[in-house]
């Protein structure tokens, strides 16, 4: 089995449920975005590799969900994350109002060395709604709060219009590399990872959703969760 040599960067993405975390890594990744919505269930993520400066980056980002019933999965996928990017919806009050928990939830579940010191990301997604119109949350509000957090580097995008996403996770993956680990990447490696916390959330649905195992088992196996991030992650050209 071959293995190379690169950096990896794990990063995680949260946010209240509906703030577009899925269409952003869509639009990122595979440079497209459905109107259809379809709330994650537990988590999923998706790799992207690129080159910063003479660095060969492989970007595997994490969705988790925004639902209530997923949020204590929190410490089976946010360790060893090398970022994190909170995202809330510029139209959208509570998204942002809710974004101190997401930020105490991380530090509390990841439990990183020097808390202070980590990185986050803060995006106002959906600026294209209404022109613009029908956005709560303005952009001094917003940078106000990062500033109040250290300073969070901030981005305003929209999905839908492809509007800073590159340039958003760009920055994402640099801030990232200041917190990297290198490590060798192999199948292997990739692959026991994914099993390990696709085991811990059939744990969790089992454990703590008892009365609604049929319809999540349900969900779950609907998903593909296992198989599809298996094959579209691992499959080659």
């Amino acid at each position: 089995m071959s293995v190379r040599r690169r950096t990896l960067l794990k990063v995680i993405v949260l946010g209240d449920s509906g703030v577009g975390k899925t269409s952003l890594m869509n639009q990122y990744v595979h440079k497209r975005f459905s109107q259809q919505y379809k709330a994650t269930i537990g988590a999923d993520f998706v790799t992207k590799e690129l080159q910063i400066d003479d660095r060969l980056v492989t970007l595997q980002i994490w969705d988790t969900a925004g639902q209530e019933r997923f949020q204590s999965l929190g410490v089976a996928f946010y360790r060893g994350a090398d970022c994190c990017v909170l995202v809330y919806d510029v139209n959208v009050m509570r998204s942002f109002d809710t974004l101190d928990n997401w930020h105490e939830e991380f530090l509390k579940q990841a439990n990183p060395p020097d808390p202070k010191a980590f990185p986050f990301i803060l995006l106002g997604n959906k600026i294209d709604i209404d022109g613009g119109n029908s956005r709560v949350v303005s952009e001094k509000k917003a940078k106000e709060w990062c500033a109040s957090k250290g300073n969070i580097p901030y981005f305003e995008t929209s999905a839908k219009e492809d509007i800073n996403v590159d340039a958003a996770f760009l920055s994402i993956a640099k801030t990232a590399l200041a917190n990297e680990h290198e490590q060798d990447i192999s199948l292997y490696s990739l692959v026991s990872s994914t099993i390990r916390a696709f085991l811990m959330l059939l744990q969790k649905q089992i454990k703590e959703a008892a009365v609604h195992v049929e319809r999540e088992w349900t969900e779950l196996l609907q998903s593909g969760v296992f198989v599809y991030l298996l094959y579209r992650n691992f499959r080659r050209p």
